[in-house]
Protein backbone atom coordinates (compact mmCIF):
# COMPACT_ATOMS: atom_id res chain seq x y z
CA UNK A 1 0.00 0.00 0.00
CA UNK A 2 1.44 3.42 -0.82
CA UNK A 3 0.00 6.82 1.00
CA UNK A 4 0.11 10.42 0.62
CA UNK A 5 -1.22 13.19 2.38
CA UNK A 6 -2.74 16.33 0.87
CA UNK A 7 -2.87 20.15 1.88
CA UNK A 8 -5.31 21.46 -0.12
CA UNK A 9 -5.69 25.54 0.12
CA UNK A 10 -8.75 27.64 -0.35
CA UNK A 11 -9.05 30.61 -2.72
CA UNK A 12 -10.31 34.13 -2.66
CA UNK A 13 -11.36 36.00 -5.70
CA UNK A 14 -9.30 39.64 -5.20
CA UNK A 15 -11.32 40.71 -8.45
CA UNK A 16 -14.02 38.98 -10.73
CA UNK A 17 -15.45 40.38 -13.75
CA UNK A 18 -17.77 38.90 -15.81
CA UNK A 19 -17.18 39.35 -19.94
CA UNK A 20 -19.42 37.33 -21.14
CA UNK A 21 -21.43 34.45 -21.95
CA UNK A 22 -20.29 30.88 -23.72
CA UNK A 23 -21.55 28.35 -26.10
CA UNK A 24 -20.73 25.53 -23.71
CA UNK A 25 -23.10 27.40 -21.23
CA UNK A 26 -20.13 28.78 -18.90
CA UNK A 27 -19.27 32.75 -18.60
CA UNK A 28 -15.97 34.06 -19.84
CA UNK A 29 -14.22 36.33 -16.67
CA UNK A 30 -11.36 37.77 -15.84
CA UNK A 31 -10.39 36.94 -11.85
CA UNK A 32 -7.87 37.55 -9.94
CA UNK A 33 -7.43 34.28 -7.55
CA UNK A 34 -5.38 34.18 -4.50
CA UNK A 35 -4.89 30.49 -2.34
CA UNK A 36 -4.87 31.25 1.18
CA UNK A 37 -3.83 29.42 4.12
CA UNK A 38 -7.40 28.05 5.21
CA UNK A 39 -7.06 24.13 4.49
CA UNK A 40 -8.69 20.57 3.44
CA UNK A 41 -6.32 17.45 3.93
CA UNK A 42 -6.94 14.63 2.03
CA UNK A 43 -5.38 11.07 2.94
CA UNK A 44 -4.99 8.76 0.13
CA UNK A 45 -3.87 5.15 -0.22
CA UNK A 46 -4.09 2.55 -3.04
CA UNK A 47 -3.16 -0.65 -3.51
CA UNK A 48 -3.77 -3.02 -5.88
CA UNK A 49 -7.00 -4.90 -6.09
CA UNK A 50 -8.84 -7.61 -8.11
CA UNK A 51 -11.42 -4.78 -9.39
CA UNK A 52 -11.00 -1.27 -8.86
CA UNK A 53 -12.79 0.57 -5.93
CA UNK A 54 -12.91 4.57 -5.24
CA UNK A 55 -13.68 4.75 -1.19
CA UNK A 56 -13.82 8.31 0.25
CA UNK A 57 -14.61 8.64 3.72
CA UNK A 58 -14.60 12.32 5.43
CA UNK A 59 -15.29 14.38 8.79
CA UNK A 60 -18.12 16.38 7.08
CA UNK A 61 -21.69 15.38 6.97
CA UNK A 62 -22.38 18.08 4.29
CA UNK A 63 -20.64 16.69 1.64
CA UNK A 64 -21.89 13.15 -0.54
CA UNK A 65 -18.89 10.46 -0.44
CA UNK A 66 -20.03 9.04 -3.53
CA UNK A 67 -19.43 9.32 -7.11
CA UNK A 68 -20.92 12.86 -6.95
CA UNK A 69 -17.96 14.28 -5.08
CA UNK A 70 -15.64 16.22 -7.04
CA UNK A 71 -12.68 13.85 -5.31
CA UNK A 72 -14.41 10.54 -6.65
CA UNK A 73 -14.90 12.01 -10.28
CA UNK A 74 -11.04 13.36 -10.22
CA UNK A 75 -9.59 10.10 -8.73
CA UNK A 76 -11.80 8.53 -11.35
CA UNK A 77 -11.00 9.98 -13.95
CA UNK A 78 -6.92 9.53 -13.50
CA UNK A 79 -7.23 6.06 -12.82
CA UNK A 80 -8.73 5.30 -15.93
CA UNK A 81 -6.82 7.40 -17.83
CA UNK A 82 -3.23 6.17 -16.06
CA UNK A 83 -3.21 3.15 -13.93
CA UNK A 84 -3.87 0.13 -16.15
CA UNK A 85 -4.16 -2.20 -13.29
CA UNK A 86 -7.81 -2.28 -11.46
CA UNK A 87 -6.67 -0.44 -7.66
CA UNK A 88 -8.74 0.50 -4.86
CA UNK A 89 -8.16 3.86 -3.44
CA UNK A 90 -9.27 5.06 -0.36
CA UNK A 91 -9.34 8.81 0.20
CA UNK A 92 -10.31 10.83 3.58
CA UNK A 93 -11.54 14.48 3.59
CA UNK A 94 -10.71 16.65 6.50
CA UNK A 95 -12.73 19.54 5.88
CA UNK A 96 -12.06 22.63 7.10
CA UNK A 97 -13.31 25.16 4.18
CA UNK A 98 -16.56 25.90 3.96
CA UNK A 99 -19.11 24.04 1.15
CA UNK A 100 -20.75 26.55 -1.09
CA UNK A 101 -18.93 29.58 0.29
CA UNK A 102 -17.02 30.94 -2.81
CA UNK A 103 -13.65 29.37 -1.42
CA UNK A 104 -13.44 26.26 -3.82
CA UNK A 105 -13.42 24.06 -1.32
CA UNK A 106 -14.86 20.96 -3.43
CA UNK A 107 -11.87 22.48 -6.45
CA UNK A 108 -9.49 22.20 -4.48
CA UNK A 109 -9.78 18.76 -2.98
CA UNK A 110 -10.74 17.37 -6.40
CA UNK A 111 -6.81 19.28 -7.38
CA UNK A 112 -5.23 17.74 -4.44
CA UNK A 113 -6.85 14.46 -5.47
CA UNK A 114 -4.95 14.51 -9.14
CA UNK A 115 -2.10 15.85 -7.62
CA UNK A 116 -1.62 13.19 -4.73
CA UNK A 117 -2.41 10.36 -7.06
CA UNK A 118 -0.27 11.43 -9.36
CA UNK A 119 2.28 11.60 -6.98
CA UNK A 120 1.72 7.86 -5.40
CA UNK A 121 2.46 7.10 -9.34
CA UNK A 122 5.82 8.44 -9.55
CA UNK A 123 4.73 11.39 -11.03
CA UNK A 124 3.07 9.81 -14.21
CA UNK A 125 1.47 13.53 -15.45
CA UNK A 126 3.72 16.35 -16.39
CA UNK A 127 2.63 19.41 -14.89
CA UNK A 128 1.24 20.38 -18.66
CA UNK A 129 -1.05 17.41 -18.66
CA UNK A 130 -2.32 17.30 -14.65
CA UNK A 131 -3.78 20.86 -15.52
CA UNK A 132 -5.23 19.69 -18.99
CA UNK A 133 -6.82 16.83 -16.78
CA UNK A 134 -7.76 19.77 -14.09
CA UNK A 135 -9.21 22.18 -16.53
CA UNK A 136 -11.88 19.11 -17.36
CA UNK A 137 -13.08 18.76 -14.37
CA UNK A 138 -14.01 22.25 -13.08
CA UNK A 139 -13.22 26.04 -13.75
CA UNK A 140 -11.20 26.05 -10.01
CA UNK A 141 -8.86 23.48 -10.57
CA UNK A 142 -6.41 24.78 -12.23
CA UNK A 143 -5.75 27.59 -9.55
CA UNK A 144 -6.03 25.07 -6.63
CA UNK A 145 -3.55 23.10 -7.94
CA UNK A 146 -0.79 25.63 -9.20
CA UNK A 147 -1.05 27.91 -6.02
CA UNK A 148 -0.53 31.40 -5.13
CA UNK A 149 -1.92 34.41 -6.93
CA UNK A 150 -3.55 34.34 -10.52
CA UNK A 151 -4.75 36.12 -13.29
CA UNK A 152 -7.38 33.98 -14.52
CA UNK A 153 -9.52 33.67 -17.80
CA UNK A 154 -11.52 31.62 -20.15
CA UNK A 155 -14.15 29.94 -17.60
CA UNK A 156 -11.76 30.79 -14.91
CA UNK A 157 -9.55 27.45 -16.38
CA UNK A 158 -6.63 29.57 -17.91
CA UNK A 159 -4.01 30.92 -15.32
CA UNK A 160 -1.00 33.28 -15.61
CA UNK A 161 1.26 33.95 -12.37
CA UNK A 162 0.44 37.16 -10.72
CA UNK A 163 2.64 39.15 -8.40
CA UNK A 164 1.62 39.93 -4.68
CA UNK A 165 2.74 40.62 -1.08
CA UNK A 166 2.07 38.56 1.80
CA UNK A 167 -0.89 40.04 4.52
CA UNK A 168 -3.46 39.06 6.56
CA UNK A 169 -6.80 38.34 5.22
CA UNK A 170 -9.88 37.85 7.38
CA UNK A 171 -13.24 35.96 6.88
CA UNK A 172 -16.69 35.98 7.45
CA UNK A 173 -19.55 33.85 6.31
CA UNK A 174 -22.98 33.94 7.08
CA UNK A 175 -23.50 30.59 8.74
CA UNK A 176 -26.67 28.76 6.94
CA UNK A 177 -25.80 30.42 3.37
CA UNK A 178 -23.82 29.16 0.87
CA UNK A 179 -24.64 29.63 -2.75
CA UNK A 180 -23.93 27.87 -6.12
CA UNK A 181 -22.01 28.99 -8.63
CA UNK A 182 -24.96 27.99 -11.10
CA UNK A 183 -27.31 30.22 -8.74
CA UNK A 184 -24.91 33.63 -8.70
CA UNK A 185 -24.59 33.23 -12.68
CA UNK A 186 -27.82 33.24 -13.52
CA UNK A 187 -28.95 35.76 -11.35
CA UNK A 188 -26.21 37.61 -12.73
CA UNK A 189 -27.32 37.11 -16.41
CA UNK A 190 -31.09 38.11 -15.42
CA UNK A 191 -30.07 41.45 -13.82
CA UNK A 192 -27.61 42.00 -16.58
CA UNK A 193 -30.21 41.73 -18.81
CA UNK A 194 -32.31 44.11 -17.26
CA UNK A 195 -29.74 46.92 -16.15
CA UNK A 196 -26.16 46.95 -15.41
CA UNK A 197 -26.81 50.16 -12.60
CA UNK A 198 -24.35 50.19 -9.77
CA UNK A 199 -22.10 46.98 -10.85
CA UNK A 200 -19.33 48.92 -11.52
CA UNK A 201 -19.49 49.72 -7.43
CA UNK A 202 -18.58 46.19 -6.92
CA UNK A 203 -15.58 44.30 -7.54
CA UNK A 204 -16.94 41.21 -8.12
CA UNK A 205 -20.16 41.35 -10.11
CA UNK A 206 -21.35 38.51 -8.26
CA UNK A 207 -21.70 40.08 -5.55
CA UNK A 208 -23.61 42.74 -7.62
CA UNK A 209 -25.51 39.96 -8.66
CA UNK A 210 -26.84 38.17 -5.53
CA UNK A 211 -26.50 41.25 -3.07
CA UNK A 212 -30.33 42.20 -3.02
CA UNK A 213 -31.47 38.74 -2.48
CA UNK A 214 -30.05 37.73 1.05
CA UNK A 215 -29.89 40.09 4.05
CA UNK A 216 -26.69 38.73 5.57
CA UNK A 217 -24.82 39.63 2.63
CA UNK A 218 -26.19 42.99 2.96
CA UNK A 219 -25.56 43.12 6.70
CA UNK A 220 -21.77 42.59 6.20
CA UNK A 221 -21.48 45.07 3.41
CA UNK A 222 -23.03 48.03 5.28
CA UNK A 223 -20.70 47.52 8.18
CA UNK A 224 -17.93 46.29 6.79
CA UNK A 225 -17.12 48.57 2.85
CA UNK A 226 -14.59 47.43 1.92
CA UNK A 227 -15.50 43.64 2.93
CA UNK A 228 -15.53 42.05 -1.05
CA UNK A 229 -17.52 38.95 -1.49
CA UNK A 230 -15.63 35.49 -2.92
CA UNK A 231 -16.58 33.50 -6.12
CA UNK A 232 -20.49 33.18 -5.87
CA UNK A 233 -20.25 33.93 -2.42
CA UNK A 234 -21.52 33.53 0.47
CA UNK A 235 -18.11 34.14 2.16
CA UNK A 236 -16.72 37.95 2.41
CA UNK A 237 -13.34 38.96 2.60
CA UNK A 238 -10.92 41.94 4.06
CA UNK A 239 -7.42 42.50 3.65
CA UNK A 240 -7.48 45.65 5.46
CA UNK A 241 -9.18 45.01 9.05
CA UNK A 242 -10.01 42.08 10.88
CA UNK A 243 -13.81 41.66 11.32
CA UNK A 244 -15.41 41.95 14.57
CA UNK A 245 -16.92 39.17 16.45
CA UNK A 246 -21.04 39.52 15.77
CA UNK A 247 -22.19 38.32 19.26
CA UNK A 248 -25.68 40.58 19.34
CA UNK A 249 -26.46 39.64 15.60
CA UNK A 250 -25.18 35.95 15.90
CA UNK A 251 -27.18 35.38 19.07
CA UNK A 252 -30.49 37.07 17.35
CA UNK A 253 -29.89 35.45 13.89
CA UNK A 254 -27.34 32.52 14.57
CA UNK A 255 -26.01 33.83 11.15
CA UNK A 256 -22.07 35.53 11.07
CA UNK A 257 -18.60 33.61 11.83
CA UNK A 258 -15.62 34.65 11.59
CA UNK A 259 -12.18 33.14 10.13
CA UNK A 260 -9.43 35.78 11.10
CA UNK A 261 -5.55 35.91 10.51
CA UNK A 262 -5.80 33.36 7.50
CA UNK A 263 -2.60 34.59 5.44
CA UNK A 264 -1.67 34.43 1.94
CA UNK A 265 0.76 31.28 0.95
Amino acid sequence: MKSIKVQCPAKINLSLKVTGKRDDGFHNIESVMQTISLYDYLSISVIESDRTIISLSGNSDEIPYDERNLVYKAAKMFLEENVKTPQKVEIYIEKNIPISAGLAGGSTDAAGTLYGLNKLYNDNLSDTELHEMASRLGSDLNVCLKGGCLMCTGRGEKISQSPYNECNVSLIKPINLGISAKEAYTKFSEKHEISDEKRSDFVNDLEWAVIDDYEPLRYIKEKYPSAIMTGSGSTYFSLVENFEAEKDYWVRNNILTITEGVKHI
